[in-house]
């Protein structure tokens, strides 16, 4: 399950339950848990939380047996187990009050049965004492993140809900799939005899398809088919609010089923299509430099012509060579790049534009070492030139907020602290280089 914000509910999870659990009984190998009884809560968290981040860190990078689990994907968005793992360790140190909990758990047992942790399962079950710990903090640190990425109220027993509203529609779907062999609990969770497939199953194709009164239905013949209560029929509070609210379950299902669609390419596609945009534009420059064609570079002359409208017109440009007339900007003494940030905010672009865009080039491509010697916005006015103001390839810091383009070539020659002319010489310069291989090559 994916929801805004959480990133402890999917498939990871018992994983990161599991590397816990074992981390945590290594922590306390040392001392000896009898450390949750002799220390203060503060003395034996801290003691607790810098040795399982030791043990944790210790699991990290190995590639055999169990340990290998630490490495795996946590995750969709790309957290390993290790990674979760560790910032739920972190978290516990910022909530004390569930670490006070765990200590009052570990006492109580310790009064029934003293040192139980020695004890034939004992282990076992002071295991189990951190996974309930970890558990309630897991949903606690989600509930607090979805509240931050919704701006809606969200308690982590509301988690625990979408959680098990989650798991229900798992079974539910399951059951239809296997209509055949669970036929009577099927015609139950429909309201009819099923005699053939009913066509309720082959609508079931997400969450968001799934109807409020299957769930309600389910968990009622959870106690005839399995011989325990259904979560919406115990005796527990848990879910008192849900237990005659159709209402209620069918929009949480709804909105886990909106996120499952909204976030179903789960970040890949768009990465594809980045390092495709990538891989293009190095592609177009080695094919430039390859081709015989080489020495014209350029898009049509409608491009051409659209862009010298931007620029404005040459006679309003000062001639190559002469010193900026009044409204020109001269090479100052400033340093470059306090100068590059004020005029940046002048001409309405990110005060870091330059620097940003800089780290957004792609790093060791061809058309970047044939202009290794050119500054930044030369490079901008290649493209500019050879592109146009907009191509997919483009990185988004390339582009001014405004407009959605690159600059235009009165913005990149105040950004160079050139004038216009100087500008177009030295992009000109530039291309005849990009071109000079191919040129060469035609001519040999």
């Amino acid at each position: 399950m994916r929801l805004p914000g959480t990133r402890y509910q999917e498939h990871g999870w018992e994983q990161v339950r599991k590397l816990l659990g074992r981390c945590s009984l290594q922590a306390l190998a040392r001392s000896g848990p009898a450390v949750l009884l002799d220390l203060s809560p503060e003395e034996s968290l801290a003691s607790y939380v810098d040795a399982a981040a030791q043990s944790l860190y210790a699991h990290a990078g190995r590639a055999r047996g169990s340990d290998a689990r630490a490495d795996a994907a946590g995750n969709s968005y790309g957290d390993t187990v290790l990674e979760l793992a560790l910032g739920l360790v972190a978290e516990l140190q910022a909530r004390p009050a569930d670490w006070n909990a765990l200590c009052a758990a570990v006492a109580g047992e310790h009064a029934r049965l003293p040192s139980f942790w020695t004890a034939p399962g004992g282990e076992a079950l002071l295991r189990k004492k951190f996974n309930d710990l970890y558990a309630v903090l897991r949903d606690k640190v989600d509930s607090d993140n979805y509240q931050v990425a919704c701006g809606r109220p969200c308690s982590p027993n509301r988690m625990y809900a979408y959680r098990m509203l989650d798991t229900a529609y798992g079974e539910v779907a399951r059951l239809f799939a296997g209509w055949r062999e669970h036929r009577e609990q099927v015609g139950a969770i429909l309201g009819r005899a099923v005699e053939a497939e009913p066509i309720e199953a082959r609508q079931l194709r997400a969450i968001k398809d799934c109807r409020p009164e299957w769930i309600m239905r389910w968990s009622e013949t959870l106690q005839r088919f399995t011989g325990a209560a259904g979560p919406l029929h115990t005796r527990s509070k848990r879910f008192a609010s849900l237990k005659n609210s159709p209402g209620k379950i069918g929009a949480m299902l709804r909105e886990i089923g909106e996120y499952e669609a909204l976030s179903a390419n789960q970040d890949r596609d768009w990465l594809q299509d980045a390092g495709a945009a990538t891989a293009w534009l190095d592609d177009y420059w080695r094919v430039l430099g390859e081709s015989g064609q080489a020495c014209t570079p350029g898009p049509d002359q409608v491009l051409e012509a659209r862009q010298e409208e931007l620029d404005g017109p040459d006679e309003l440009d000062e001639p190559d060579g002469a010193p900026p007339g009044a409204d020109g900007l001269a090479e100052a003494a400033t340093p470059f790049p306090v100068l590059a940030a004020d005029l940046a905010q002048q001409l309405a672009l990110p005060p870091r534009y330059l620097e940003m865009a800089d780290a957004a080039q792609e790093r060791g491509s061809w058309a970047l070492r044939m202009m290794a010697d050119d500054s930044l916005p030369v490079r901008l006015a290649v493209y500019l030139k050879l592109l146009g103001p907009y191509d997919d390839s483009y990185p988004p810091d390339w582009l001014d907020p405004a407009t959605g383009e690159l600059p235009t070539m009165q913005q990149l020659a105040l950004l160079d602290g050139v004038s216009l002319p100087t500008l177009r010489k030295r992009r000109d310069a530039a291309i005849a280089r990009l071109g000079a291989p191919a040129q060469t090559k035609e001519e040999s």
